[in-house]
């Protein structure tokens, strides 16, 4: 009986401490923590609010001149019968044009409104540019009119166009992708440009008839006198020199011109408040005076939003 007893007793204290030590385990260690550790949460950008920034870019603007002399020279030649039957004021190029490339820069300030996905405000900027570009042209020409002149018409002109700044108040729609919103825009644009046109106009001409009769002379006899104008002193075996000095004249204006502007580009949140953009912008101002401006410009900016 004895015998029996003692191993009995021996097994049921070795389940004993096994039974305690299993209790002293840390069970969370064995199953792992009760939850998960949360994710930091996502800021979520709202586009809408005031805002205010800077750009810079590169400009390639094309400067068009059309006409520029012409009516300074047919206001020159008015009831002249050169000018009735030959319209020499349209000698001149009526189409020249020249691309003038350059950096500009500015400020910019908008509101945007949030519908959804949806992005919709109103932006106006300022643009320095202070380029501009010329273009030169002459040209000589001899005719006889139907009275039996012959005429001398010499041409010359000189046009430029200096756009110093402009502004630009456009309607702006976009859609959000959280971070990044692209755009559109479109509206009016208003410009200051310096204008300056140089034409100088030399027309002179003599009585072909009676020159030639009194070349045609042999005995002596007294030449006629030989009809002309635009001649400083007439050299009757050289009618082509002595001729006076050109009428030059000078235009000079500062014009404020108004056109159209279009673009489109992105926008980039960094923080909910500060935003980096990339853009492209159109503008085409109205003609003055003959002449013509248009600009394509690609420009970066940043902007602190309210």
């Amino acid at each position: 009986m004895r015998t029996v007893t003692f191993p009995l007793l021996a097994v049921l204290g070795l389940c004993g401490v096994t039974t305690a030590r299993a209790a002293d385990l840390d069970y969370d260690y064995l199953r792992g923590a009760e939850y998960d550790p949360v994710a930091a949460p996502v800021p979520v950008i709202d586009w809408s609010g005031f805002y205010v920034g800077g750009h810079g870019g590169f400009t390639s603007t094309s400067l068009g001149f059309g006409n520029t002399a012409q009516p300074i020279v047919a206001n020159d030649l008015r009831q002249t019968t050169v000018e009735s039957q030959f319209r020499v004021s349209t000698l001149l190029s009526s189409n020249a044009s020249q691309r003038v490339n350059g950096t500009s820069f500015g400020a910019l300030a908008g509101y945007n409104m949030q519908f959804d996905e949806i992005v919709l405000g109103i932006e106006a900027d300022y643009t320095h540019f202070g380029s501009g570009g010329a273009v030169r042209d002459s040209i000589g020409r001899q005719m006889v009119t139907s009275d039996g002149f012959v005429n001398y018409v010499h041409l010359a002109s000189t046009s430029s166009t200096k756009l110093d700044d402009y502004a630009t108040l456009r309607a702006r729609a976009g859609y959000a992708f959280g971070n990044f919103l692209p755009f559109v825009t479109g509206g009016f644009a208003i410009g200051s440009a310096q204008i300056t046109d140089r034409v100088s106009v030399q027309v002179a001409g003599y009585d072909q008839a009676t020159y030639k009769a009194n070349q045609a002379i042999a005995d002596g006899s007294k030449p006629a006198y030989v009809g002309r104008y635009g001649y400083s002193a007439f050299d009757p075996n050289n009618p082509e020199v002595g001729l006076l000095a050109p009428d030059v004249f000078n235009r000079t204006k500062t014009k404020v011109v108004g056109g159209f502007s279009a673009g489109t580009g992105i926008e980039y949140a960094i923080t909910p408040n500060i935003l980096l953009r990339a853009e492209y912008q159109y503008v085409i101002f109205n003609a003055f005076d003959g002449h013509k401006v248009n600009l394509n410009t690609v420009r970066g900016g940043a902007a602190v939003k309210f």
